[in-house]
């Protein structure tokens, strides 16, 4: 085999590989498109639901903070540091209180 032979076999073999290269990339790419999409439809299809009962829920405010409630079985459910933030805002001497308003157990 000559050198000019040789030389075509490793510039055909070097975009060969650029080729597999690029292919890999489009494709990694694509398929992270579909994952983040797929993401975003779970997140639709279960935005404000309940996840013990699978029914609808409502914003309500609470102390200041809005909390998401079941219209069904009644759930309180919080998002990340909203239970932190509403025992920061009422002080352990009004807390039993807030609870019992929390629970409907006022009296």
């Amino acid at each position: 085999m000559g050198m000019q032979e040789e030389g075509k076999k490793k510039e055909a073999q070097w975009f060969h590989e650029r080729e597999r290269k690029i292919i890999d990339e489009m494709k990694a790419k694509r398929e992270e498109r579909i994952r983040a999409q797929k993401h975003e439809e779970l997140k639709e299809l279960h935005w404000l639901c309940c996840p013990k009962c699978g029914h609808s829920m409502k914003e309500k405010e609470l102390g200041g903070i809005k909390v998401d409630v079941c219209t069904l079985c009644e759930g309180i459910y919080f998002d990340r540091g909203e239970l932190e933030d509403l025992l920061l805002v009422h002080g352990s001497e009004s807390r039993a209180g807030f609870f019992r308003r929390l629970f409907g157990l006022n009296t």
